[in-house]
């Protein structure tokens, strides 16, 4: 059985995390109860045979500190075999969450896909309010690409980046972000995965746009995700409602970007995001793959495992391993 190991971390100084308020760690300590448990609780009699795949641990420089990033690799026969990678970035608001929230589904996608893995653990607000998380997930990226022969990876079979609510705006950022830096010249993403992603603060929508956000309202009481919900970790998080880095609709040119996947819930105040970031990605000549749930709410996918392999679909689909 291969073990899990966690490499030794070389500290950085400024790297000890300030004592969150009282109420941002009772948030978490809910999510973990009642997401985080249960979610692994749902997966874990899926999981493939520990033989099958790594997880190891890493600690990763980054500005005023380090952050964690998990790696799960495919065990196959052929040792020379390499396998493209998807970094992952999880959700819950930029706020809650870590590696653990999706790390059970993603062994099974990294084993059936044969798909190398990298789970982001990025520091979260209020204590690193924004671009923290941001800059966090672009030191992620860059890590990743300099580190290929720990992942087996070869980026040339695929390179994904994606995540589920703010992880997907994390996500949509950095797929301009990586266009755009010199640093990934030759290396470049061929995908990202965007599932019930936050694209445009409420407060920022285009003129050009704001009839067809019509989400935000409707289903402002719906829960998980309330409106009042959203404002609270918007709070949290403190971007200005503006910035291309958080509402990365506002980017002036979407063009030159890498396919996209994007799922959304009918019943959730991001829904809109989704619909018109997937008309303006086609819009720009970006191949997108768009799936609906119209009687979802935000976080069905826990609840689905059915959704879930609609949305492995839709990494095959980046992968090119499905039309």
């Amino acid at each position: 059985m291969a073990p899990e190991t966690t490499a030794t971390p070389t500290r950085v100084e400024g790297s000890a995390r300030p004592t969150p308020p009282a109420d941002v760690q009772q948030a978490r300590a809910l999510f973990d109860q009642f997401v985080v448990v249960p979610t692994k609780a749902m997966f874990e009699p899926t999981l493939p045979p520990r033989d099958t795949y790594t997880v190891n641990n890493y600690n990763v420089p980054v500005e005023g500190g380090e952050i964690l990033v998990r790696c799960l690799v495919p065990v196959v026969e052929n040792k020379d075999e390499t396998f493209p990678v998807f970094v992952y970035i999880h959700g819950g608001g930029m706020c809650v969450g870590g590696v653990e929230l999706d790390d059970y589904p993603l062994r099974c996608w990294c084993v059936r896909n044969k798909l190398s893995v990298v789970i982001v653990d990025y520091r979260l607000a209020p204590e690193y309010p924004f671009p923290i998380p941001v800059d966090d997930c672009h030191a992620a990226l860059k890590w990743t690409v300099s580190n290929t022969s720990l992942l087996k990876a070869d980026l040339s079979k695929g390179f994904i980046v994606g995540g589920h609510s703010s992880g997907g705006n994390l996500s949509a950022a950095l797929a301009h972000i990586v266009r755009d830096d010199p640093f990934f010249e030759g290396r470049r993403l061929t995908g990202q995965f965007l599932r019930e992603a936050g694209i445009c603060h409420h407060d920022a929508y285009p003129d050009k746009y704001k009839p067809k956000f019509q989400s935000m309202e409707e289903n402002k009481d719906q829960l998980p995700v309330t409106k009042e919900k959203l404002e609270h970790v918007y709070k949290w998080y403190n971007a200005p409602p503006s910035d291309p880095r958080f509402s990365p609709l506002l980017i002036s040119s979407h063009e030159g970007l890498p396919r996209a996947y994007i799922a959304a819930a009918g019943l959730d105040v991001l829904r809109d995001d989704s619909v018109v970031y997937a008309e303006v990605l086609r819009e720009a000549g970006v191949d997108v793959k768009f799936d609906l749930y119209p009687d979802a709410t935000h976080g069905f996918h826990f609840d689905s495992p059915t959704i879930s392999r609609d949305a492995e679909e839709g990494l095959r689909w980046l992968l090119n391993l499905t039309s």
